[in-house]
Order: structure tokens, then C-alpha cells, then sequence
């Protein structure tokens, strides 16, 4: 029997982002994620190559990523992904699928997970760094968890933020591409890019704003300054993966800024009741870096709904 194959096209109509945190949600309120192994990377002659398996109630999986810095300039996709789901009882393959569309959904879904319970309830100026995959599905889960009523983009490349910052418009959003420094008037940022170095001057960021920075994903990159790190209420998806590979959390201990115990919570904690936002001018941050049992929740929600 052939086994599915699942597109991006159709894993984005099959499980909106909201349908995906509320998967998520409710997989991290019943599981201890923190015994999943790290992923494995491998440097090739062009990037990285990733392997991410996980295993749970959802059954078996495993992604393969490749991350490739140069392609953007080709006008290709920096993250290619493929991801491929087995029967937890049998151990055949039941699916495949899009893996970056699957990672796009999922990252996105994350976010908006630690959003559901970390920004304040009136949150509704959201500023987005980058115009790619990952900001564009950023907004969505943002909107799909607060009332989100006007948006900034922030990027390097214009037209590509123009584009995004129309597309929100013509969504019903009052949006406009702007500068670093529009994090001042935000309530919600989310750092989607590939930069290595801080976006910007953490200082800018007002009490009360959430933060989800997920563009990062080792420990000698980062997108957000130290003193940023320092003054905000950090929650992570587990410690061990955050030490391991947030540069974000890494570079501010290995500065002294911070301890491994400035970590207020890890996902898991929150969603079951760990209370982070103490009052409304706390400022919160989200560091993720994706975990292999995240993309089985999520594409176990796919097939799922496909019916496979």
C-alpha cells in the first residue's frame, strides 16, 4: 500500500495554526518532553544537515533538515525538510510529508503556545523581524491568540517585508514596514531571522512586552542582547535543549549576565500552572530552538485529520 504523502499545501489546510498549539498544548500539559534526545547535526560542504526523531503516544518520527545560509540569494528556501511518520504499534510508515512546511507550522505553533499564556490579554501591536516563511506563519499564530490589530515588519529586504506588511493589510490588520526601533511601541516581538548578532538595542523594549525569539538556533548565535535576556521573565521548551543550543540563554551565562537558574519555567511547567507574568509591566521572553516531539505532535495532528 503506498504510503500518503502530504504536501505544504495541504498540511497548512488540514491544520490551521490553531488547531497545532492547541495539539501542542495539550501534548506538553501530559508529557515530560525533557527526555527527548537532542537532535543531531552534521556540518556539510553547503550548511548543516539535521536529524530530529522522537517517539511518544503519537507514534514514531523523524526529520531531516537541511539548512543552507546561501540559498535566500538563489531565491531558495534557506530550511528543506522532509518528515516521515510511523504507527507507534506497528512501526510502519503511516505518512510523509513537507518538512518545512511541517517546521514552519510547528515553530509558529510554539510561539503561540508560549504567547497563549505569557502576554498580557491586550496585547495587540505586534512587531515581526524578518519577511520569510517563518514571519509570515508567526503572524498567523500570534492573531490566532491575541487580538493583534496592528503590525510592523522588520527586514533587510524590503520588498519581501512590503509584501508581508500588504498581505496583513489586505487581512484587516494596520500594518507597515518600519525600523528596529519600533520595538519601543511593541507588545508583542517575534525575531524570525537568521542573524547571528543582537536586532537591537534590548533597552527599547517596554515593561509589559512578550518576546518569542526563534530565528537562533545555536549557542554562539543570538538575536536578542544580554540585557534583554537579564530583565526578562525567561521560559524555555526544556532547560537542557535550551543550554545545549539557545545562544540566547549560552552567551549570557558564558558573559556572566545571567545563571542557568534565571530560567523561570520551561513550556511544559507553564502550560500546567507555573505562573511567569507576575504583574502586567513584566516583561516575558520565549527562546525556542524546536524539538523533534513537537514536529511528531503536530504531524500526527495532520495525518489525524487527512484520515491516513
Amino acid at each position: 500500500m503506498p504510503i500518503p504523502v502530504i504536501d505544504g499545501d495541504e498540511l497548512r489546510r488540514l491544520l490551521p495554526v490553531e488547531a497545532a498549539i492547541d495539539a501542542l498544548e495539550a501534548a506538553f500539559r501530559e508529557r515530560d518532553a525533557t527526555a527527548d534526545p537532542l537532535r543531531t547535526r552534521l556540518d556539510t560542504s553547503a550548511g548543516q544537515l539535521l536529524l530530529m526523531p522522537a517517539s511518544g503516544p503519537q507514534g514514531v518520527g523523524v526529520k531531516l533538515v537541511t539548512l543552507t545560509e546561501a540559498n535566500p540569494a538563489r531565491g531558495l528556501p534557506f530550511v528543506n525538510a522532509v518528515y516521515v511518520l510511523f504507527d507507534g504499534r506497528t512501526q510502519s510508515p503511516s505518512a510523509m510529508m513537507d518538512g518545512a512546511a511541517l517546521t514552519a507550522l510547528r515553530t509558529a505553533a510554539v510561539s503561540g503556545l508560549a504567547t497563549r499564556f505569557l502576554a498580557r490579554e491586550d496585547a495587540h501591536r505586534l512587531v515581526v523581524f524578518g519577511a520569510g516563511v517563518q514571519a509570515r506563519a508567526h503572524v498567523d499564530a500570534m492573531r490566532a491568540v491575541r487580538p493583534i490589530r496592528e503590525l510592523v515588519v522588520v527586514s533587510r529586504t524590503h520588498g519581501r517585508a512590503q509584501a508581508l506588511a500588504d498581505e496583513a493589510g489586505q487581512a484587516g490588520l494596520e500594518a507597515r514596514t518600519g525600523p528596529a526601533e519600533d520595538v519601543a511601541e511593541a507588545d508583542i516581538v517575534c525575531t524570525c531571522t537568521t542573524a547571528g548578532e543582537p536586532l537591537f538595542d534590548g533597552a527599547l523594549v517596554r515593561p509589559g512586552t512578550h518576546l518569542n525569539a526563534v530565528g537562533a538556533y545555536e549557542a554562539h548565535r543570538r538575536e536578542l542582547d544580554s540585557g534583554l535576556v537579564r530583565r526578562s521573565q525567561v521560559v524555555v521548551e526544556t532547560r537542557e535543549v535550551a543550554l545545549a543550543e539557545a545562544g540566547e540563554i549560552a552567551i549570557a551565562i558564558r558573559e556572566g549576565v545571567i545563571e542557568d537558574s534565571h530560567i523561570a519555567a520551561d513550556l511544559g511547567e507553564l502550560v500546567r500552572g507555573v505562573q511567569v507574568r507576575g504583574g502586567p509591566r513584566d516583561v516575558t521572553l520565549f527562546k525556542s530552538v524546536g524539538m523533534a516531539f513537537e514536529d511528531l505532535v503536530v504531524a500526527r495532528a495532520v495525518v489525524d485529520r487527512a484520515g491516513a
